[in-house]
């Protein structure tokens, strides 16, 4: 394969794509929606949605259109609303239905109903909403909503968007200011396209890094075109894959550069590389902009865990880089990446040496001695890469493939499939090997 040229596409980030659902539902009038992610959570959300009054059509320009029935004016659901295997829709919905005067049943599948919903129960259950569930607050579960809910202020107990965005969404139609007081900074997708469709909401942040978010209701949306940046740990891969491969220039179109999700593009700028804002706006609340990537030398540095919680699912990639920069790269505080689809650590130094990289492992990250731009030796001769079924593993081997002499032979590309499943082909346009 040759280096990466021209300009390429990634799919739709999915909270995002969530949210513009959920919003144009409760907005008055037709909100136009773009580069939606259309895989089957957000198709959850939205037949959740269609359940309870909305219009949500796909047309064959790719464009989704939703007609809303404005805040309050949700409709009793006749079934069940079957959430699949979306924690995230299952989660936000709740929120958004506990303020309304309606009862509605949420299913998922085996996976799904394991997971309990006892945090996003308890602060519902304060406004007025109450909860029939199964053991150990799980799903199958029917929620009665609150009319007139009752305004709270609810302290984060545990870092998590969803229940902050549960709350936010509650507080559309409960009267008066509902507040979210968060300790630890989490994705603020919610709080910036709620703003985008009109709500009234304010965020203040305290010497300590808390923020305390209130919204008031009972709020007017107004519908909004959007445009779904690309996901971001998407377009990680195709930025790692431009800087390392000689004679690459790509341009990637419409990322989102929200900064609670971006610290990659600022790690592998600080190596060096060569990763150029095109373009930039605002769209819906979120900052947004083309990125032009020019293969470049990179250089090993020392990446601060506090960037960790921005870019968890980056790392992967990152080492990759860092296999093929000049000296040495330390990554320390990644403990989480042990609890993730694989045991990434640990997954990623057998690839990475498997490769001819040399790595160390360390309890809580990798170090890694980079070949200074010189290409990787690859897989040998019946050797794979074992992915643990892990898509961000698989990914990752496949960059590295690109900056080796023998390539990097992976055991089962199956997982990318079912995150990314137009990865491959555009790797291949980006390359002229399509």
């Amino acid at each position: 394969m040759g280096p990466l040229t021209g300009r390429i596409r990634v799919p739709g980030d999915k909270s995002i794509s969530h949210r513009s659902i959920m919003l144009g539902a409760l907005a008055v009038g037709r909100t136009r929606v773009t580069g939606l992610l259309e895989g089957e959570d957000v198709l959850s959300t939205a037949a959740a949605m269609r359940a309870m009054g909305a219009t949500i059509e796909r047309h064959d320009s790719g464009e989704w259109t939703v007609d809303g029935v404005g805040v309050g004016s949700l409709l009793q659901p006749q079934q069940a609303l079957d959430m699949g295997n979306s924690g995230t829709s299952t989660r936000l919905l709740m929120g958004l239905v506990s303020s309304h005067p309606i009862t509605a049943t949420f299913t998922g599948d085996a996976s799904l109903s394991k997971r309990p919903m006892s945090r996003v129960i308890d602060p519902l259950s304060q406004i007025g909403a109450e909860f029939t569930a199964a053991p150990g607050g799980r799903l199958p579960l029917t929620l009665r909503g609150a009319f007139p809910a009752v305004p709270i202020e609810y302290c984060l107990p545990v870092a998590s968007a969803q229940v902050k965005s549960a709350i936010l969404l509650a507080g559309l139609n409960t009267p008066g200011v509902t507040t979210v007081i968060e300790p630890v900074p989490t994705r603020d997708h919610s709080e910036r396209m709620l703003r985008g469709f009109g709500a009234d909401l304010s965020v203040e942040v305290d010497s300590a890094g808390t923020r305390t978010i209130r919204i008031v209701g009972e709020a007017d949306l107004k519908p909004q075109v959007i445009e779904v940046p690309g996901d971001p740990s998407s377009a990680a891969f195709f930025v790692v894959a431009a800087l390392i491969v000689p004679g690459s220039d790509l341009v990637i179109e419409n990322v989102g550069l929200n900064p609670t999700r971006a610290a990659l593009f600022d790690m592998l700028r600080a190596m060096g590389g060569s990763i150029e804002e095109l373009n930039p706006r605002d769209v819906g609340g979120e900052p947004v902009a083309d990125l032009r990537v020019r293969a470049s030398a990179l250089t090993g540095i020392n990446v601060d865990p506090a960037v960790v919680p921005s870019m968890v699912d980056e790392f992967p990639v990152l080492f990759v880089a860092a296999a093929l920069a000049k000296g040495r790269t330390v990554t320390t505080g990644l403990e989480e990446l042990r609890v993730k689809e694989s045991d990434r650590i640990s997954a990623m130094r057998a690839a990475l040496e498997l490769a001819g990289a040399r790595v160390t492992e360390t309890e809580d990250g990798l170090i890694i001695d980079g070949t200074g731009g010189d290409p990787l030796p690859g897989t040998a001769t019946a050797a794979q890469v074992v992915t643990h079924l892990d898509h961000r593993i698989a990914m990752s081997m496949a960059v590295a493939g690109l900056a080796s002499r023998a390539g990097v032979e992976v055991d089962d590309t199956r997982p990318i499939a079912t995150s990314f499943p137009v990865f491959e082909s555009l790797l291949a346009t980006a390359t002229g090997s399509a």
